[in-house]
């Protein structure tokens, strides 16, 4: 920011959209902002978890408590994705930002698909899907368009909804010290509403229609095919079909293998029942029944450009 405000003399989106105007108009650049641009580019990337700034999330993720693993998921993203969509669609320097975030889409993307598949704790395949759709969400910022932003406001809706249900059932499991995912075998047989209910979360997660998940999915990649990132889309369909073996294998594990323990888990009190309610309801309803959603996301992609 400090190297923005030196190079303009500004700090509002307002003002910095003027400046930005009038350079790509006249053609002038400037070496200051551009460093500034990036700079700012490269934290907000490291702090999403983005390929390749993403090295300290599985183990933050692993060992933090969980509300604090839930908020790193959740709040960053939006903060940073709000902010990042009113700048990097304005001036000559949002062709220099598009770039940066479609490799890093396409990095975040396959990374996240193919390490979740090796994992054997809980919390670490949800770190390493949370590095995945980072890079399906940065899809809609690389388009650069309005369809894009709202696109990318959708993901985040849904993401949003999708990480809040499953942090709000991994801790019950974590307070009866189930670790690894081969200790979930039980969870079917002694709770299967939780075990429903974390199966339908994972199945949005890997983009399984008719889930929030594929309508997330869905929207952004037709975005991307509208804005002429003929490359961007086909790669995202392909890892998330990867990514469907790690979320598969997760249900799969709660409803079909035998339980190598048998684990009593703590019922959940009622406000976590509560909120698993709402977010499992935003989850099955949102494919169904889009328009709300879209509505609302259109309307604020709009006063992005005003």
């Amino acid at each position: 920011c400090s190297m923005i405000y030196g190079s303009t003399g500004a700090t509002h989106f307002d003002q910095l959209a003027k400046i930005l105007t009038g350079y790509e108009i006249t053609g002038t650049r400037s070496s200051g902002l551009l460093m500034g641009i990036l700079s700012i580019a490269v934290g907000s990337l490291f702090k999403i978890t983005a390929v390749p700034l993403h090295m300290w999330a599985p183990d933050i993720y692993e060992g933090s408590p969980t509300p604090v693993t839930a908020f790193l998921s959740i709040a960053p993203k939006i903060s940073i994705s709000a902010n990042m969509s009113r700048v990097s669609i304005v001036g000559s320097y949002g062709g220099t930002l598009q770039q940066i975030f479609f490799f890093c889409s396409i990095a975040s993307m396959i990374l996240g698909a193919l390490a979740a598949m090796a994992q054997t704790k809980v919390k670490r395949p949800l770190a390493h899907s949370s590095i995945g759709h980072v890079g399906y969400i940065r899809t809609g910022l690389s388009c650069g368009t309005i369809e894009g932003i709202q696109s990318l406001l959708i993901g985040i809706f849904i993401y949003a909804s999708m990480t809040i249900d499953a942090f709000a059932i991994v801790p019950a499991l974590r307070q009866t010290r189930v670790k690894y995912i081969a200790d979930l075998g039980a969870l079917a047989k002694t709770n299967p509403i939780s075990a429903m209910t974390f199966s339908i979360t994972m199945f949005s997660y890997a983009g399984i229609p008719p889930l929030a998940g594929f309508c997330s999915k869905f929207y952004l990649f037709f975005a991307a095919l509208g804005c002429g990132a003929y490359f961007l889309a086909p790669v995202g369909v392909v890892t998330s079909v990867i990514g469907r073996f790690y979320y598969i294998r997760l249900a799969k594990r709660m409803f079909f293998d035998r339980p190598r323990t048998w684990i009593l888990y703590e019922p959940m009190d009622r406000d976590k029942s509560l909120l698993l309610a709402m977010t499992s309801s935003f989850i099955t309803s949102s494919f169904p029944y889009p328009s709300p959603l879209f509505d609302l996301t259109h309307q604020m992609a709009l006063s992005s450009y005003l």
